[in-house]
């Protein structure tokens, strides 16, 4: 059977490999709108904290003999806890100055992530097993799903709605939205916001390691697995609408399957469908999709 020519199984298959990507796109661009939304920091360093999500899951299971499942547990409060720090000593006394240097503080601790990983161990990937509990796959009858791939579509999905639950329909999200408009009026009620702009800045970081931990078994772990996605995730933060969270997850999936149906139909333009859609966006809603104009 074809659709346009094209074998059905082929094209379910890419878009499955659009589906996961998009997965990965839509957790990552969810820290970037969370951090940025919340906090108005441009955070270059979300690759490399992404990257470190997955040597923290290598090094847990190689060093410890922790599994995937331990992983998933330990690693994103463990790299949360390390973008605390970073915000805490280097990012807070930017807060007042113009966001540019936010920019390229985060662009310069993310070569020097970058560089310590590289110089510990190698430029080569890493493998990481598939979970046991997650392996082989069901046939659909028009395609074969692996287990794997399902669960990280899924699992993804479930963390990023959970997200924009919180910040949208809760108390929390309430404040946190607050106190990026009027910090000084949530401080009178007696609320601690730098310390919420702390955990806030953490739990971004910490999306960008779960992301970091599941990506593990798919692509090879290497330095350079965060800088060779933060391009593509930035573009997807902006078509969404910088700081928009429901922006970040419907874009972040849907410009995975368009990318999975550009390599199926036009394969030479995949790697650079999304920057064309950027463009277009920005020359007819400079806010972005769900962004809006301030």
């Amino acid at each position: 059977m074809e659709i346009f020519g094209v074998p059905v199984q082929a094209l379910m298959g890419q878009l499955l490999i659009g589906l996961i990507n998009g997965s990965f796109y839509a957790l990552l661009s969810l820290g970037l709108a969370v951090i940025f939304g919340m906090l108005n920091i441009i955070n270059f360093a979300h690759g490399a904290q992404y990257m470190m999500g997955a040597f923290a899951a290598y090094v847990l299971l190689n060093k410890a003999g922790l599994g995937y499942w331990w992983s998933l547990l330990l690693v994103p409060p463990l790299i949360g806890a390390f973008g605390m720090l970073i915000e805490r000593t280097m990012l807070k006394p930017l807060y007042k100055l113009d966001h540019i240097y936010g920019l390229l503080l985060t662009f310069g601790i993310a070569l020097i992530l970058e560089g310590l990983f590289r110089n510990e161990y190698g430029a080569s990937g890493l493998p990481y097993a598939i979970p046991p509990q997650l392996g082989g796959g069901v046939n659909l009858g028009f395609m074969f799903l692996p287990n794997y791939r399902g669960w990280v579509i899924v699992a993804s999905l479930v963390v990023c709605l959970a997200t924009w639950y919180v910040i949208e329909r809760t108390r929390l999200g309430g404040y946190l939205r607050a106190a990026t408009e009027n910090p000084q009026l949530v401080q009178a009620f007696g609320i601690n916001v730098p310390r919420m702009i702390t955990l806030t800045y953490g739990f971004g970081v910490a999306l960008a390691a779960l992301a970091g931990v599941m990506a593990a078994p798919i692509y090879q772990v290497s330095p350079q697995m965060g800088s060779q996605l933060i391009i593509v995730v930035f573009a997807v933060v902006v078509i969404g609408g910088m700081g928009s969270i429901l922006g970040a997850i419907v874009t972040g999936f849907g410009l995975g399957l368009l990318e999975g149906l550009t390599k199926v139909f036009y394969a030479e333009a995949s790697t650079t469908v999304i920057f064309v859609v950027m463009a277009i966006v920005l020359l007819l809603r400079p806010a972005g999709l769900f962004g809006t104009q301030k």
